[in-house]
């Protein structure tokens, strides 16, 4: 029986008609640039996914291979004069390949079970994980495998994600933050979003967040042991999952806050999984128990350089000068179009001196989990972006992704650069912190 399409189809089919192949896209794309093959840009998929939705082709593995090749940076949407909403298709597509099992093996599957539908839908059973990961890199057990080369004896694909594996935090984001805090002086009320992946690594950014947030007269709201906003599953073909974290979050700061209401903004401080987080709006615009709750989200859903600069950031006044250069990542330049926000959160710290990074907005290689799904690909953009930085002489990378910060920590790790890599945020609430 022919693998028809099922999402594609269903789509409002202007969204389909939307690219006049202009070619303005090929430059952009990280695997064009490579390849220089048709099928690897974004105007080869959209011709394939407009054919598949008029079913003149069937859903095979060719086609679900190609689509995840692609990294969903979406540098195309923001090279299109035309305005094609290539991340609505991306994720249509991919629930299509996921639909129709096209790429389907035992071990695929097994993996998919264990993380999209386990782990990454379970808060406690995620930390979990991460618990015992802490353990293991800090009692020194991760040293010794390491020293006996114990790693060569794992599969090939468990061997090279290694080395990505990233630094677990002692104390989780729960731990760090209370339920509310309040400042001194209170002008706004702000929800705050923790994250999944960045709950276990980076749970010091979410800190650092309140602190600013608190700086800048906001009572901070957080939600306990939250769920993942569901980008995960909506990038990997799983967007009834995907619905169905968006209602748990929906859910969890209602419970948190009170109402949505009260709320003036919902801060995410995570690039990737604030582009999701403001699509909850279209996501469950079919749902007559969400739809008009999803809809309040989105309005209310604020990136924290977004809402920082629309405020009226706090100047910062340290001692101490440093060299920084910003690599933005694809999901807030691309997704969010927000680029000049977090350069002018930087600029608010006094001494700083910021200095631009050639190709800024050229993925790194991350891409939620392309670095696991294709390492070889991933590595050249690795390797591409490493060389870029570089060439500014800056001591510190600024990064608001989680995904991009990994990535980036792993490449200075294998090539022994010593460069430090720190959220925007963090810097300005250490440049808050450094004043007293």
């Amino acid at each position: 029986m022919a693998n028809r399409s099922v999402y594609l189809k269903n789509l409002d089919y202007s969204v389909l008609q939307q690219c006049i192949h202009c070619g303005m896209c090929l430059p952009t794309c990280p695997t064009y640039d490579a390849t220089k093959l048709e099928r690897n840009s974004p105007r080869g998929r959209i011709a394939l996914m407009r054919s598949i939705a008029d079913g003149r082709l069937d859903v095979t593995r060719e086609f679900g291979e190609e689509l995840y090749f692609c990294l969903g940076c979406l540098a195309c949407e923001t090279a299109c004069p035309a305005g094609v909403n290539y991340s609505e298709m991306f994720e249509s597509a991919r629930a299509d390949i996921e639909h129709a099992g096209v790429l389907r093996n035992p071990k695929r599957n097994a993996v998919r079970v264990l993380t999209l539908r386990w782990i990454f839908t379970r808060p406690r059973l995620l930390r979990a994980v991460g618990r015992l990961l802490y353990l293991y890199q800090v009692s020194g057990l991760e040293n010794l495998v390491r020293a006996l080369r114990l790693v060569k004896l794992l599969p090939k694909s468990l061997r090279e994600l290694e080395p990505l594996t990233p630094r677990i935090k002692r104390h989780f984001s729960d731990a760090l933050i209370a339920k509310i805090e309040a400042p001194p002086q209170k002008k706004f009320r702000v929800g705050m979003l923790t994250g999944c992946v960045q709950d276990l690594t980076l749970s010091d950014v979410n800190r650092d967040t309140v602190d600013v947030l608190l700086a800048n007269g906001c009572e901070v709201v957080t939600s306990r042991a939250q769920p993942c906003c569901g980008s995960l599953h909506a990038h990997n073909g799983d967007l009834e999952l995907s619905r169905e974290m968006a209602r748990r979050n929906i859910d969890a700061m209602e419970c948190a806050a009170g109402s949505l209401e009260s709320l003036d903004a919902i801060i995410s401080n995570a690039a990737g999984c604030g582009s999701h987080l403001k699509n909850y709006a279209h996501l469950l615009g079919g749902d007559s128990r969400y739809a008009q709750r999803a809809a309040m989200w989105t309005a209310k859903l604020k990136d924290i350089h977004e809402w920082l600069i629309a405020c009226g950031v706090r100047i910062a006044k340290p001692k101490n000068s440093q060299r920084v250069t910003y690599h933005e990542a694809c999901h807030l330049c691309h997704g969010q179009k927000i680029t000049r926000q977090p350069r002018e959160v930087l600029r608010a710290i006094r001494g700083l001196e910021l200095i631009e990074l050639p190709e800024s907005t050229w993925c790194c290689g991350s891409a939620g989990i392309y670095n696991i799904t294709q390492p070889e690909m991933s590595r050249e953009l690795l390797l591409r972006k490493l060389a870029q930085i570089d060439k500014t002489g800056a001591q510190i990378i600024a990064s608001a992704n989680p995904g991009c910060t990994i990535q980036l920590q792993a490449g200075l790790r294998e090539t022994r650069r010593d460069l430090r890599i720190a959220h925007p945020i963090s810097l300005l609430a250490e440049a808050y912190r450094a004043e007293s």
